[in-house]
């Protein structure tokens, strides 16, 4: 059986957003903190950055001491991922991007998940990108090529893009297992002691949403459970068809959106829901503008149920040959 029959080219504008989502949510982190905040001493652990060993290759370490200096280097940092969000020349950009998120990951004293998960992603998206010609990872995916080294980028990429849907995979099947034991989350009520932390919290001003609904049995339960089920959902979307994947892709979306409203966290939401994308979207699929029968243009994902199987210019599958 010859491979364009089995994979297509990862080179398409699905594996792009998800990148750009990534890099915007890192940047956020950075554009939005002062140095004295993300680097500040941390009891028991020492200074920040640490620059110890491996940890000394971070870009914060050529200015430890310096908070001017660490403003400075964050700056830069927020230029790269910047660049990296807005598609241009994916194969210059993917190493710099990785680069910045390990530094942000391994520097700063106060990381979270989302830093931790963007990480893993900027890397599993190094080999993708590499092999990516466009000028633009927004543009329609390449022409097919017959070369050797083309084949093998495209192996590679699809072969990193598949293991970072298996990485999403896991993270969400772990994340419901390791509640399952607490009793909070099984007897419905976890989410009423987060609604009263006082950093995790609702923000005052969302209090006339959130109230009515943790002041209820019934409000908090859903909070609680219906997190749980949307986890497991994204943890079993490898093992079910294409059209389920799509519905657990917009539950997901917008757990993670609430996620980001209700507790601040939307450098964690930019980083999962750009994870969930590669994870729910087909392997080769591009999102595209298609023209409805009365020839006005709509968009539209060029992945949907029932039109899995994506073109390229000129009318062949995208494939690997």
């Amino acid at each position: 059986m010859s491979t364009d029959r089995m994979l297509r080219l990862p080179w398409t504008n699905v594996y792009g957003l998800s990148r750009s989502l990534v890099a915007l949510g890192t940047a956020g982190t950075l554009a939005f903190s002062s140095a004295e905040t993300l680097f500040r001493p941390v009891a028991t652990l020492g200074t920040y950055p640490p620059c110890d060993g491996v940890l000394a290759a971070s870009a914060f370490c050529a200015a430890k001491d310096s908070y001017t200096g660490l403003s400075w280097i964050m700056y830069g940092c927020v230029v790269v991922l910047l660049v990296a969000a807005s598609g241009w020349r994916p194969r210059l950009t993917a190493l710099p991007h990785a680069y910045v998120n390990y530094s942000v990951f391994s520097g700063i004293a106060i990381n979270d998940g989302g830093d931790q998960v963007a990480l893993i992603l900027s890397v599993l998206f190094v080999l993708p990108a590499l092999g990516d010609a466009r000028r633009w990872h927004w543009g329609e995916p390449p022409q097919p090529s017959a070369s050797r080294g083309a084949r093998i980028w495209a192996l590679l990429g699809v072969s990193s893009l598949a293991v970072l849907r298996l990485q999403m995979s896991v993270i969400y099947f772990q994340s419901a297992v390791a509640k399952l034991p607490h009793a909070e989350w099984y007897d419905g009520t976890a989410l009423w002691y987060w609604a009263q932390d006082v950093n995790f919290g609702a923000a005052p001003w969302l209090s006339w949403l959130t109230g009515p609904v943790v002041a209820t049995p019934v409000g908090v339960a859903l909070m609680t459970w219906v997190p749980l089920a949307i986890e497991m959902f994204l943890a079993a979307a490898l093992l079910l068809p294409q059209r389920y994947r799509y519905w657990a892709m917009w539950p997901g979306f917008a757990f993670h959106l609430s996620i980001a409203l209700v507790m601040g966290l939307w450098s964690f939401a930019l980083a999962m829901i750009g994870g969930i994308l590669v994870l729910c979207m087909p392997l080769g699929s591009h999102i595209r503008k298609r023209a409805p029968a009365d020839g006005s243009e709509r968009s539209v994902g060029g992945a949907v149920p029932g039109n899995e199987r994506q073109r390229v210019p000129g009318g062949e599958p995208a494939s690997l040959v």
